[in-house]
Order: C-alpha cells, then sequence, then structure tokens
C-alpha cells in the first residue's frame, strides 16, 4: 500500500511540524503565565489567506488547554453573540458542573427551539432570568479565578464579522480586562478588513491588542517542516529536491504543505525523493494554489484594485514600476497611488525601492497572466 502524505495542505489545520513562529506562541504562552494586564491577553493575528492565521488561533487554543482554560472557539460570522450566550458559554458552565457557593448557581438548563439558554437564580436577579453575555463571562472567569486557570475566546475570521455583535464582544473583553478578570482574547483576519475594524470609534479594544503581523517562514525552517515529516513517516528526500521544494515554497506556510504534499504523492512507492520528484511535485503544488489561494483572495477585491494588479502583471520583473503601472491602467499616478495603498494593506502588494512594488503572494504573476480573461481583467 503506498504511504501516505504527511502533510496536511488543508486551511487551519495544523501542520505536522508548526516552524517559524515560537517567538509568537511563546509571548502568548508567557501572557496567560503572568496573569491579568499582560498586553498578549488580547491578540489579532493578521496576514494574507493561507499564512497560518486559524493554525496560530489553533496554537493559542492549545496553549490554554494545556494550562487548564476553558477555550470558545468561534467565527465572526452573523449570529456571533447568540452562539456565545445560548451554546458555548452555558456548555462551559455545564462542563464546570457550577454549583452553589459563589452567590449565583446553575439552577437549570433550558434548551428553546433554535437557541440553548441555561437559567440561574441569583442575589439580586429574578430566578429564572437567562443572562446575557458580560454575565456570563463574568461568572466563568470567577469560577475559573477559583481554579486558577480562565476563559480565552477565539474569533476566526474577524474581516468578515458584523461590527454590531465585534462591539458587544469586544466590550464585555475589555470590562473583563479593566476588573482584572482571567480572560483572554484571540482573534484573526485579513489586514485590510481588520484595519477598518480599528477605525471603528467603538471599537478600541482592538486597538490595543497585541497585533502580530504573519509573514513569510525563513528557509531554514521551510527545510524542517519539509523534511522532518518526511523522515517521520519513512522516507529521505536529497539535497538538491529539498533545495528545490523550499525555494518553490517562497517561505509561505500553507504552500509548505501543498508542495509537501505533491512532492511526497509524485512516487510514494520510492524511499527516496529525487530532484525529478521534487520538480513535478512543486508544478502540481503551483497549479493548486491558484485555485485554492489566487482566486479567492482576487475575488474579495474591487474591479480597479485587480486592474491594478493585471497591470503589474505585465511586467517580466520582479518589480513593477508604479508610473508603468498608471500608464497601463489609464490613470494618473495620484489614482494608481491609492490603490497601491489598498493592496499593501490587504497583504496583496509589497513596496519594493522607490517607486516600485512587488506581488506579496507567490506565483499570484503567473496566475494573472493565465486567467485574466476568466477574472474578468
Amino acid at each position: 500500500m503506498p504511504r501516505r502524505s504527511p502533510f496536511r495542505p488543508s486551511f487551519g489545520t495544523t501542520p505536522p511540524l508548526l516552524v517559524g513562529r515560537d517567538a509568537q506562541i511563546a509571548e502568548l504562552g508567557d501572557a496567560l503565565d503572568a496573569g491579568p494586564g499582560a498586553p498578549a491577553r488580547a491578540t489579532l493575528y493578521t496576514g494574507a489567506r493561507g499564512v497560518g492565521k486559524t493554525v496560530m488561533l489553533n496554537e493559542a487554543e492549545a496553549q490554554a488547554r494545556e494550562r487548564g482554560w476553558i477555550v470558545v472557539s468561534e467565527t465572526a460570522s452573523p449570529g456571533l453573540v447568540s452562539r456565545l450566550v445560548g451554546e458555548h458559554l452555558p456548555a462551559a458552565a455545564r462542563d464546570l458542573e457550577l454549583t452553589e457557593g459563589r452567590g449565583r448557581r446553575l439552577s437549570s438548563v433550558t434548551l428553546p427551539a433554535g437557541l440553548g439558554g441555561v437559567a440561574f437564580s441569583e442575589a439580586g436577579e429574578e430566578r429564572g432570568a437567562v443572562p446575557g453575555l458580560r454575565s456570563w463571562v463574568n461568572q466563568l472567569a470567577a469560577v475559573l479565578a477559583e481554579r486558577g486557570t480562565g476563559l480565552m475566546i477565539t474569533v476566526d475570521e474577524i474581516h468578515g464579522g458584523r461590527q454590531d455583535e465585534l462591539r458587544e464582544l469586544g466590550s464585555v473583553v475589555q470590562h473583563a480586562f479593566r476588573e482584572e478578570r482571567p480572560v483572554a482574547f484571540v482573534g484573526a483576519g485579513l489586514p485590510a478588513a481588520v484595519q477598518d475594524l480599528l477605525r471603528d470609534k467603538v471599537l478600541t479594544f482592538l486597538r490595543r491588542a497585541d497585533r502580530q503581523h504573519l509573514g513569510p517562514v525563513p528557509n531554514a525552517d521551510v527545510a524542517d517542516a519539509l523534511r522532518e515529516p518526511i523522515e517521520a513517516a519513512g522516507r529521505r528526500i536529497d539535497a538538491d529536491a529539498l533545495d528545490e521544494a523550499v525555494a518553490a515554497t517562497a517561505g509561505y506556510p500553507f504552500l509548505i504543505q501543498l508542495v509537501g504534499h505533491w512532492v511526497w504523492n509524485v512516487d510514494r512507492d520510492a524511499d527516496l525523493i529525487d530532484l525529478e520528484q521534487a520538480r513535478a511535485g512543486v508544478l502540481a503544488a503551483r497549479r493548486r494554489m491558484g485555485s485554492l489561494v489566487h482566486e479567492p483572495a482576487l475575488y474579495d477585491l474591487s474591479e480597479v484594485d485587480r486592474t491594478f494588479l493585471a497591470a503589474m502583471a505585465a511586467d517580466d520583473e520582479p518589480t513593477a514600476k508604479m508610473a508603468d503601472v498608471a500608464a497601463r491602467m489609464g490613470v494618473s499616478a495620484n489614482y494608481a497611488s491609492q490603490y497601491r495603498l489598498r493592496l499593501i494593506a490587504a497583504d496583496m502588494i509589497r513596496p519594493a525601492g522607490h517607486g516600485r512594488v512587488a506581488f506579496a503572494m507567490p506565483y499570484l504573476r503567473e496566475f494573472l497572466r493565465e486567467h485574466a480573461a476568466t477574472l474578468g481583467m
């Protein structure tokens, strides 16, 4: 039977060996140990698609669980607060088996159609009232504080969330921080949309969060991330093949898994992965990179954003002159510069010296050239 690939080229799936993020992981763990007031107890991970934001949420949750914390994991889709109040926090309360002796007690659990709820009795509260988000967070944090742990809430894709719900959650977490409760918040989202959230006058809490922008992984770490899973699965990769595979990833975490997977699959019966297999695997990975990463990223952009990128892709050089881009678009330099800033904020391009820009995502130029017509550019 052919040996199964050890790589995991799926979004949000933790790779067999996570590399290049040790400092960020350690910083969050230290914050959980340090107690209320540690800056990284509120953290935002940003970066382009496939750079490992959701994987970092997974790691944050693992750090918390290792310390005995309760973790509530969500996505910023409509109904976020309802799900927290009606499902996740009541489930956490049931797991903790809240009982009398802390001023409030879990008196009953009710699950109306479409929405769960937990009824409390408490001094000063009407018996049977269903608590709101702040009440839930405070109650759980109080119990967990007695046990020397805490509550972590993680929210993925905050770039797509409704601002009213994020405002409510942010306000509750901010109050918990002010009251020095054992609460941590970790979010993840695309850079440009996260910047829009940070400009919200009510979401000041997010502005003070520790923002971690995730970029490429160094080549030495990429080599480890490819070689070690291959060897652990009983095969070897020669030096030339490894160099080919490392260079093909450009340090892009999702592409590390994609390249590793397809390099492995070229000849799964072979004990040694050689240069020929590596080249064939890289070609297969590059084709799939387009449909899995580039196409969704481009559809998130405006028509003018895509026109700007198509104008860049006309250059054969690694970088493009802004003057040439503006001329190809048929617009003024000032107009083109506005879209330059938008695309830098979106992690689609990067500055590359005076008056020049370069693509930030590997193989985006090639994808744009091959699919310009189907993308409406």
